[in-house]
C-alpha cells in the first residue's frame, strides 16, 4: 500500500470534520465524533492539527448538568479573506469578507473598459481592495470573478455585450497577486450564493436577470454547468421564432425580451429618449405611464413563459427569481406565478432573491471559501448591513 493512501484518507476525514462544524455552528469533539462515524481518538488527532492550522478555534464549554463540561469548536472565520467579484457590462462590484462570509466590505466602480484595458482596471480595483485588509494567518485565500456569460474552466468562453472573451484573466491575476483565482458564470455565483447563505433546498434553480437572462442550476446540493459549462443560458432559448436577433447568433432570444438591459432599451426607444435607466423607468411606472407598465406587463409575460420551461424540466424545489423588477414591484413575482398555467404550477414555489445585489458576491465568496476548506457544502447564515466604501 502506498503510503500517500493514509494522507489521502486522512485529508478526507479532516475536510469532513471541517464541514460538520462549519455546518453546526458550534460542536464538541464527542459530537463530532458522533455525527462523522470518526473515533474519538481520530477526532482529536484531527481538531489539533486544524487548531494548529488556526482554521479551528475553542469558544468554551458546552451547558451541561451531568460530569465535565465538553469544550466547544469553532470555524475560525476570521483566518483568511476572499475577495469577489461582479463584472458587469457597466459596473465591477468588488467585495471582501472573511471565510464565512462576513465582515463585508462593498465597494462599486464605473466600467467603460474594452478588451485593452479591463486587465489594468482589475489589478488596481484589486490592489484597492485588498490593501487595506487587515494580517491574517491565511491572507486573502482566493479572488473569484463572476462573468456575464459562458465560462469553462476558468476560461470565459463567450460574453454577448462585451469583449472579453478568451483574454487570460486567470493567468494574469495570479501572477499578479499569487493567490488562486477562479472565474464562473453570474448566474452560477447567484445559484450558489442563494443557495449557501439563503435558501438551504437540495434543488434550486435561479433565475438572474440583468444585462442578460441566466439560470444557476444546484442539484442535489451540487451546481449543475453541463458538457462544457454552458447548462443554464436561459436567456439564449428561443420564444419567439424568428424574432430580434441576439449576439449569440440566434433570433427571439428570451434576453432580447425580459432583460433588464432589452426592457429599458425599448423603453428609451418608445420615448425617444438616447437612454434611460432602471430608476427612471420605475418612477415611469409609478406614474402609471402606459407605455411603462406595457413593458412591465411584458416581463411578467416572457418569464412566465420560460420559468414554465424550466418548471417542467427540473421541478425543483424553489425558483429563486434576482432581477430588479422583482425588487422594486414585488408583485411581480405573484403575477408570474399566477401565469403559470401548467398543472405543474401548484409545486412551483417561485421566491424573490434573498440576497438580491449581494447574490454574486456571496457566490463567489463560497467559491473561494469552499476551494481553500476543501468542503462540498457550505449553508450558512446570511448577513445583513455590508459596509459600503
Amino acid at each position: 500500500m502506498r503510503t500517500g493512501s493514509k494522507e489521502l484518507i486522512r485529508d478526507i476525514n479532516s475536510h469532513l470534520i471541517l464541514e460538520i462544524i462549519l455546518r453546526e455552528g458550534k460542536i464538541s469533539r464527542a459530537a463530532l465524533s458522533k455525527q462523522s462515524g470518526l473515533t474519538k481518538a481520530t477526532v482529536s488527532a484531527i481538531v489539533l492539527e486544524l487548531i494548529e492550522k488556526n482554521l479551528v478555534i475553542e469558544v468554551g464549554s458546552d451547558d451541561t448538568s451531568m460530569g465535565r463540561k465538553p469544550i466547544l469548536l469553532t470555524f475560525n472565520a476570521s483566518c483568511g479573506h476572499v475577495l469577489s467579484i461582479d463584472l458587469n457590462v457597466d459596473t465591477i462590484a468588488a467585495m471582501t469578507s472573511n471565510l464565512l462570509g462576513e465582515n463585508c466590505r462593498l465597494k462599486q466602480y464605473p466600467n467603460t473598459a474594452d478588451r485593452d484595458t479591463i486587465l489594468p482596471l482589475l489589478i488596481s480595483v484589486i490592489r484597492e481592495m485588498t490593501e487595506p485588509l487587515e494580517p491574517t494567518p491565511w491572507g486573502v485565500v482566493g479572488i473569484c470573478l463572476g462573468i456575464h456569460g459562458m465560462v469553462w474552466k476558468n476560461e470565459v468562453l463567450f460574453t454577448p455585450y462585451t469583449s472579453y472573451a478568451d483574454l487570460p484573466f486567470r493567468e494574469t491575476l495570479e501572477e499578479e497577486f499569487h493567490v488562486p483565482v477562479f472565474l464562473n458564470n453570474e448566474a452560477n455565483l447567484s445559484a450558489l450564493g442563494e443557495h449557501a447563505f439563503y435558501y438551504h433546498v437540495p434543488n434550486l434553480i435561479g433565475v438572474s436577470v440583468h444585462s442578460g437572462v441566466g439560470v444557476g442550476v444546484v442539484i442535489d446540493n451540487a451546481l449543475y454547468t453541463g458538457a462544457n459549462g454552458s447548462a443554464g443560458e436561459f436567456g439564449h432559448t428561443i420564444i419567439e421564432p424568428d424574432g430580434r436577433p441576439c449576439p449569440c447568433g440566434n433570433l427571439g432570444c428570451l434576453e432580447q425580451y425580459a432583460s433588464e438591459r432589452a426592457i429599458l432599451r425599448q423603453y428609451a426607444d418608445r420615448m425617444n429618449l438616447e437612454k434611460t435607466d432602471i430608476d427612471a423607468f420605475v418612477a415611469a411606472c409609478g406614474r402609471q405611464e402606459p407605455e411603462a407598465l406595457g413593458l412591465l406587463d411584458d416581463f411578467v409575460r416572457y418569464m412566465a413563459i420560460g420559468i414554465n420551461n424550466l418548471l417542467n424540466i427540473f421541478n425543483p424545489d424553489i425558483i429563486v427569481i434576482n432581477s430588479s423588477f422583482t425588487i422594486y414591484f414585488p408583485e411581480v413575482l405573484q403575477r408570474i406565478q399566477d401565469n403559470l398555467r401548467n398543472r405543474m404550477h401548484s409545486y412551483c414555489r417561485l421566491v424573490p432573491s434573498g440576497l438580491q445585489d449581494t447574490s454574486i458576491l456571496l457566490g463567489a465568496a463560497c467559491v473561494c471559501i469552499r476551494s481553500f476548506l476543501g468542503v462540498s457544502h457550505l449553508n450558512l447564515p446570511a448577513k445583513s448591513g455590508l459596509a459600503k466604501i
